[in-house]
């Protein structure tokens, strides 16, 4: 199964990604992650182009692990999946494979998710050198409704609750 993790920056969606695949031996695939690992510092953007580039290695990535193991969770992390191109690709992809696919929406208040912004900004915890309250004002301003079959999780609930409620998404 595909998971995408959706929701504006700040809102758990690493966290929670991370719970559950603890909990289904499934695969976090982070966006942020595999872009710093694939560029230097100098190279990095930020930009769409870049984000869809990084977004399709995470795919390839995702077909290797399918094809080693079919019954596989992977989680799609790092993205908002604020623009309905994006979903609608996931979407492409995991019939293209023969997988499901679910959504995860993390949402919080927005006190949280700037606490948890300047907290990972100062503490240097993220590879996002962008991830501040700005971006998270911006990437709202431009989100678009998913209209797909989604589960909305409120991060601001204590982990286990929302890997519970995760895992009910996901059966």
């Amino acid at each position: 199964m595909l998971v995408l993790m959706a929701g504006l920056p700040g809102t758990g969606k690493t966290l929670l990604a991370r719970g559950l695949a603890e909990q289904l031996s499934g695969a976090v695939l982070d966006k942020d992650s595999i872009r710093s690992t694939l560029f230097s510092a100098r190279d990095i953007e930020y930009s769409t182009r870049q984000d869809d580039f990084v977004m399709e290695i995470m795919l390839q990535v995702a077909a290797y692990l399918f094809t080693e193991n079919p019954l596989r969770v992977v989680f799609l992390d790092g993205r908002p999946f604020a623009c309905a191109y994006q979903v609608e690709r996931v979407k492409q992809f995991a019939a293209s494979q023969q997988q499901a696919w679910r959504i995860l929406e993390c949402v919080c208040s927005e006190d949280a998710a700037r606490r948890r912004l300047n907290d990972q900004r100062t503490a240097g915890a993220h590879p996002a050198a962008n991830r501040d309250f700005d971006l998270y004002l911006k990437v709202k301003g431009r989100f678009e409704p998913i209209p797909e079959p989604k589960t909305v999780i409120s991060t601001d609930a204590p982990l286990h609750t929302c890997v519970q409620q995760g895992l009910a998404a996901l059966r």
